[in-house]
C-alpha cells in the first residue's frame, strides 16, 4: 500500500449492538473525519451477516478509504480483521481507525493494525474467560445465575400445587392466588 490509495472516497461505517445505544456519536466522528458517504447499523458483532458492512464491503473501489471509529466495531475477532484488512490491502483500499489513529495507507499504520487488532481479541477472549469462571463459581457456590427471576413466591406455588390436587381450574386458581394463566402453567409444569 502506497500514500497515493487516499485520493479516492471516504467511507465511514458505524456499529452499534443494540437499539439502546445510540450511532450518533459515531457518525459525528465520521463526518468529522471528512466522510464523503457514512453507513451505520445497529446489530449484534455476534450475527453472521452485518448487511450493510458488506454493501460498504462491496462498494470500496481502488483508492478509497474506508473509515472506521474503533476496530471493534468493523470485526469480531482478529483471524476476521486480517482477513477483511487483507481484502481491503489486496483491492487498494486503505483503512483508517479514528480511535486508535490507525492509517494503513502507511508502513507504521500497517503495524499499529495487527498489534492493536491483536490486543483487541485478547481482551475480547479475557472478558468470555472472566464470565465463564464467573458462571461456573455461582454455579459451584448456589449464586444467583441471573435470567428471568421468578414471578411467583414460594408460597404461591404451594397455593397454586394445593388448589391444583383438589381439582380447581387453572384460571379460577390464578385468580385466587393472583397470578396469570402463564404463570400458574409454569408453576404446574415445574
Amino acid at each position: 500500500m502506497t500514500n497515493n490509495m487516499t485520493t479516492g472516497r471516504r467511507i465511514g461505517y458505524g456499529r452499534v449492538s443494540t437499539v439502546t445505544q445510540t450511532e450518533e456519536q459515531q457518525r459525528d466522528a465520521l463526518k468529522a473525519a471528512g466522510c464523503d458517504l457514512i453507513r451505520t447499523e445497529t446489530i449484534s458483532s455476534g450475527k453472521q451477516e452485518r448487511p450493510v458492512l458488506e454493501a460498504v464491503m462491496a462498494d470500496l473501489q481502488e483508492g478509497d478509504t474506508l473509515v472506521i471509529c474503533k476496530l471493534d466495531r468493523w470485526a469480531r475477532s482478529l483471524k476476521e480483521l486480517l482477513v477483511m484488512a487483507g481484502d481491503l490491502e489486496q483491492r487498494g483500499v486503505a483503512l483508517h481507525v479514528l480511535d486508535q489513529a490507525i492509517d494503513t495507507s502507511t508502513p507504521a499504520g500497517r503495524l499499529m493494525f495487527q498489534v492493536l487488532g491483536a490486543v483487541a481479541e485478547f481482551e475480547r477472549e479475557l472478558g468470555i474467560q472472566r464470565s465463564r469462571e464467573s458462571v461456573a463459581h455461582r454455579k459451584a457456590t448456589g449464586g444467583n445465575l441471573g435470567g428471568r427471576r421468578k414471578s411467583y413466591t414460594p408460597e404461591q406455588a404451594e397455593m397454586v400445587a394445593g388448589l391444583r390436587a383438589e381439582g380447581t381450574s387453572l384460571r379460577v386458581i390464578g385468580r385466587k392466588v393472583g397470578l396469570s394463566l402463564a404463570a400458574v402453567q409454569r408453576i404446574l409444569a415445574a
